[in-house]
């Protein structure tokens, strides 16, 4: 039972730890190398992965898709380590009103800013801010939010929205374990305590009970 218990804790760990992956905003120092709009067919699987057709249209299962094709830094460990430059493809597409709340509407305006900083090896750099995952085999690519020029190819840009994120996240789980634990010691504790001193008075009656049954039968037993 307690290994049943650390693998289901493990894999709600995991889980929990692949969505936030997903969701929390990334950035990336890149080079955008070109634009385009390609038309795409969403599978079942795949649909998982993409947000929705810009704000005001119909969402198809057919539907032109705004990609951003980049040149960034490689990094690892959380950028701490960098890596050789290396290819990445950013789609463009709303978030709206549903999750992740990026509450992004403006897909036309970054591809003209994406369009904008077009450039060759010798051009400016720029931090994409994204999320998501590229799967190549899926064809999915993480979605960018937005673009805004990198003072160096160097720069590494420190995650300070991920920061408040993640201590908002560890004040609640602070405040709603508290919570829990003034409930169980007020409420909880003391119904247990009550239940099982119930529990403890009918067994008690039902073995004195017992006791005088026994000994009437006894009686009768020296009788006969």
């Amino acid at each position: 039972m307690r290994n049943i218990r650390r693998v289901l804790r493990i894999a709600l760990f995991l889980i929990i730890g692949l969505f936030l992956h997903y969701v929390m905003p990334q950035q990336d120092i890149a080079r955008v190398t070109s634009t385009e709009v390609i038309r795409t067919d969403f599978g079942g699987f795949q649909r998982l992965f993409y947000a929705q057709a810009d704000t005001g249209q119909i969402d198809n299962v057919t539907r032109d898709l705004r990609l951003i094709n980049t040149e960034r830094k490689a990094t690892y460990l959380f950028g701490l380590i960098r890596g050789n430059n290396e290819t990445m493809v950013f789609r463009n597409e709303d978030t709206g009103w549903i999750y992740p709340p990026y509450f992004k509407f403006d897909s036309s305006d970054l591809q003209a800013e994406a369009s904008a900083t077009i450039s060759t090896a010798d051009a400016q750099w720029v931090v994409v801010t994204h999320y998501g995952w590229r799967v190549r085999w899926a064809s999915i690519y993480p979605n960018a939010v937005a673009i805004r020029p990198a003072p160096s190819e160097d720069f590494r840009p420190f995650p300070w929205v991920n920061l408040v994120i993640f201590l908002f996240m560890i004040g609640g789980a602070v405040f709603v374990r508290a919570m829990w634990m003034q409930l169980r010691e007020r409420t909880l504790d003391p119904l247990a305590d009550k239940a099982g001193d119930r529990v403890d008075h009918v067994s008690a009656d039902l073995s004195e009970r017992k006791g005088r049954l026994s000994r009437w039968l006894g009686t009768w037993r020296k009788k006969n």
